[in-house]
């Protein structure tokens, strides 16, 4: 199990830590910041040049994860780490990640109001003498205020405005030992070998497409999933729409798309095909169910909104599946990019 201790920079999370070892027997101090820190050695100036965050690094992000892995194969658990996490899709992506592995996670988040904070990065960067860490800090306060909403929905929330690091660890213990703070998330093995994957696409009276909020991966995604051994692509789709949303599709879908996602370590890529579900009753959408371990959210988004929500492989994916729509002609892509006679692709 990993305790993950959120919060912002002052709200006494490593202190929290270090404090928490002696209330968790076995648990063991897990600072993501080191790998941050071993990635500025290895990673060229170019690269680290283009961050303002290590968190931004796709490496980190997989490194967190993977380490925490190897480290419960060395240590009987729990992980504490006291690490600031406030972009929602590094948590999705992370702890989805994690709950792949079957590695639980424990959310809690040390809160503190805005004046408080900023005492205690002063007066942490008075004892370091470290203005450049001070102005890093009072800079991020904003995107804390900010990300809050999401946090308290998703963490459990420990006040830590007027606690002693002693007392915050003992209701940080009571908390873990209540079982509050617990990660709700899809639990699917990460995949070994190359997968079929299928989605559906569903739209409503205004020909605006259904797009789904996954709690494990960042981005919004299309409804549907991977096909399990020896069931039909399109069985896979109209299965993981009534999973996923609670619809029966009184159809099977049509064909719009077949994209080929080329292997980009640490994925195995594999063939991804869209199908095109129908319109959507209105009784139909109020009625959605989403299973809240997988999805926390929905929409129906136009080309153009669906472009701001979707990460770009998918987004090219749609684009195309849309023309593929409007002209009937299903499109063969290799890595979103049409590929046969020139015929067979839409113009815009």
């Amino acid at each position: 199990m990993i305790v993950w201790l959120n919060g912002a920079f002052g709200a006494g999370k490593t202190t929290a830590a270090n404090e928490l070892l002696d209330l968790l027997p076995g648990s063991t101090l897990y600072d993501p910041e080191l790998i941050g820190a071993g990635l500025r050695h290895m990673l060229p100036k170019e690269r680290l040049g283009e961050v303002d965050d290590f968190q931004e690094l796709p490496s980190w992000r997989r490194l967190v994860v993977d380490t925490a892995a190897a480290l419960l194969n060395e240590v009987p658990g729990p992980l504490i780490a006291p690490m600031t996490l406030l972009r929602r899709e590094y948590r999705d992506e992370m702890f989805g990640a994690l709950a792949a592995r079957r590695i639980p996670v424990r959310h809690l988040l040390l809160h503190a109001e805005e004046p408080v904070l900023r005492c205690r990065i002063d007066q942490r960067a008075s004892a370091e003498g470290d203005e450049a860490g001070r102005a890093w800090c009072l800079r991020r306060l904003g995107q804390y205020a900010a990300a809050l909403p999401w946090l308290t929905d998703d963490a459990h929330t420990v006040d830590t405005s007027r606690l002693t690091p002693r007392r915050t660890a003992e209701r940080l213990a009571e908390a873990v030992e209540a079982g509050h703070g617990a990660v709700d998330i899809v639990q699917t093995p990460e995949p070994t070998a190359e997968t079929v994957a299928a989605g559906v696409l569903l739209f409503d009276e205004r020909d605006r497409v259904l797009l789904v909020d996954p709690t494990y991966k960042p981005g919004w995604e299309f409804p549907g999933g991977v096909v399990e051994p020896g069931e039909a692509p399109v069985s896979a789709g109209v299965r993981e729409v009534f999973e996923e949303l609670g619809l029966h599709l009184s159809t099977p879908p049509s064909l719009l798309v077949v994209d080929w996602e080329p292997p980009k370590p640490p994925g195995f890529g594999g063939l991804r095909l869209l199908f095109d579900g129908g319109r959507l009753a209105a009784g139909d959408a109020a009625a959605l169910l989403l299973p809240s371990a997988e999805l926390r959210g929905w929409c129906f988004a136009t080309e153009e909104e669906a472009a701001r929500l979707l990460p770009p492989v998918r987004r090219e994916r749609l684009r195309c599946a849309l023309r593929a729509r409007r002209s009937g002609l299903p499109l063969y892509l290799e890595a979103g990019v049409p590929v046969g006679a020139p015929d067979t692709v839409v113009p815009e």
